[in-house]
């Protein structure tokens, strides 16, 4: 028997490089969120909305979860009076935390005056980033919007960029509908 085991293998062993699972994207489809929320926006099937009424102090709060990828879309709302450069200030500050962490931020500008929706996004790049997208929307006078979407897995975005890309499509889509009512 271990004569047969010594002559069995003729090949010298060479171990296969570290590759990654490969990740099976869905089909892009949308649903409309229209509550009792002051805005209104299309999300993807394959997300769901969590959060929202619950929290007495922040009632229009919710997370868009994407259970298939463990990732999440923080959305917080807060109304404008007067303080609207402090939520621009905060949102500047949150992204530039990720500066040690990142190799670069590229800044969007988004403007639909037909809706009134205007704001910026931020597509944070680099492999330690724990978000690698974040955003904000406002119509400057009553409504604020921040979003900011996080993986609950260790960050490496380098494996990871196929879903960032894919969810950035979404991110994307739901900002072009979004309204406020």
């Amino acid at each position: 028997m271990a004569i047969i085991f010594l002559f069995s293998c003729k090949n010298d062993y060479y171990p296969k490089p570290r590759g990654y699972f490969r990740i099976d994207l869905p089909e892009k489809a949308y649903l409309v969120f229209d509550s009792t929320f002051p805005y209104s926006f299309e999300y993807p099937t394959y997300a769901n909305i969590a959060g929202g009424n619950n929290n007495n102090s922040n009632p229009f709060w919710i997370n868009l979860e994407f259970p298939q990828f463990k990732g999440t879309l923080h959305l917080s709302y807060k109304p404008v009076s007067g303080n609207l450069t402090e939520y621009l200030e905060d949102t500047r500050k949150m992204v530039m935390k990720h500066i040690p962490k990142t190799s670069g931020i590229e800044n969007r500008v988004y403007e639909n005056a037909e809706n009134k929706v205007y704001g910026l996004t931020y597509s944070i790049g680099g492999t330690s980033a724990a978000s690698p997208f974040q955003f904000y929307l406002t119509d400057s006078t009553k409504h604020f919007v921040r979003g900011a979407l996080y993986f609950s897995v260790v960050p490496n975005n380098d494996s990871l960029a196929p879903v960032i890309e894919f969810l950035k499509e979404d991110i994307n889509h739901m900002i072009e509908t979004f309204e406020w009512k």
